[in-house]
């Protein structure tokens, strides 16, 4: 399996998502199951490089299902977005400073399905 170095180059190289390119990465992030910090990380600089390009939109549906994933589906606050995610979360959508259609499209769905949401999430909501 490639790594996520090798992915990350193969996946920019013409500097947009197509449907093929969205299948491998599903297979590769979801082989185990679920979605570690690491892989989180990998999808956010991938979605910065190619924000505001010729996406198959599935792109989209693929990075809301694997952050939601990551921060809903895991061991130590499950359902919830605690503290620590919300500042990742917050610190990662601001950090190429600008909020795209899909981080909105993320934090929308993680407004629909946590249990809580966090005050600093819902500021760059608006």
């Amino acid at each position: 399996m490639k790594s996520l170095v090798q992915l990350k180059t193969e996946l920019l190289a013409d500097g947009v998502i197509d449907a093929a390119e969205v299948l491998e990465l599903e297979a590769v992030l979801f082989a185990d199951g679920k979605i570690d910090t690491e892989e989180a990380d990998f999808l956010f600089a991938i979605n910065n490089a190619v924000s505001g390009k010729a996406n198959h939109h599935s792109w989209e549906t693929l990075f809301v299902k694997a952050i939601t994933s990551y921060l809903l589906e895991d061991e130590n606050s499950p359902g919830e977005i605690d503290n620590l995610e919300a500042n990742w979360l917050y610190t990662k959508i601001k950090g190429d400073g600008q909020i795209d259609e899909t981080e909105k499209k993320l934090l929308n769905n993680l407004k629909d399905n946590a249990k809580d949401f966090p005050a600093n999430l819902e500021s760059l909501l608006k």
